[in-house]
């Protein structure tokens, strides 16, 4: 029987280590389930393309994608969008829309109780 090991980049460790802190610090079980999602492997981590997210995303809402955000389609509003990773295509794209990407790291300290923040994918 195979070990199971979770991630091994030390990047992504300390993340996951930051969202289950913020989640028990602030009762916000929102990043308890960013961290589980972000513990699965690569192969299984969520790829959202942004026509999916301008299509989900509802009004004064945070996108967070606990995977990667892929470049088809675009962003039609401004938005809000939060991801573990981001193709330079799809980066590129968010900016030329009015939209903002927010680092992980910085929408937790920005929003600790998780409020209007969305999980897609």
């Amino acid at each position: 029987m195979v070990k199971r090991t979770g991630p091994t980049n030390n990047i992504l460790k300390g993340l996951i280590i930051d969202l289950k802190r913020a989640s028990s610090k602030n009762k916000a079980n929102i990043w308890k389930r960013l961290a589980s999602d972000l513990e699965r492997p690569t192969r299984i981590r969520r790829a959202v393309n942004l026509y999916k997210i301008d299509k989900t995303l509802k009004d004064g809402e945070i996108a967070v994608i606990p995977g990667k955000i892929l470049s088809i389609g675009s962003l039609t509003k401004k938005r809000e969008v939060s991801s573990y990773q981001v193709s330079e295509s799809a980066l590129k794209k968010i900016q030329e829309s009015g939209s903002k990407f927010i680092p992980l790291k910085e929408l937790i300290e920005k929003n600790p109780k998780g409020s209007k923040v969305r999980i897609i994918g």
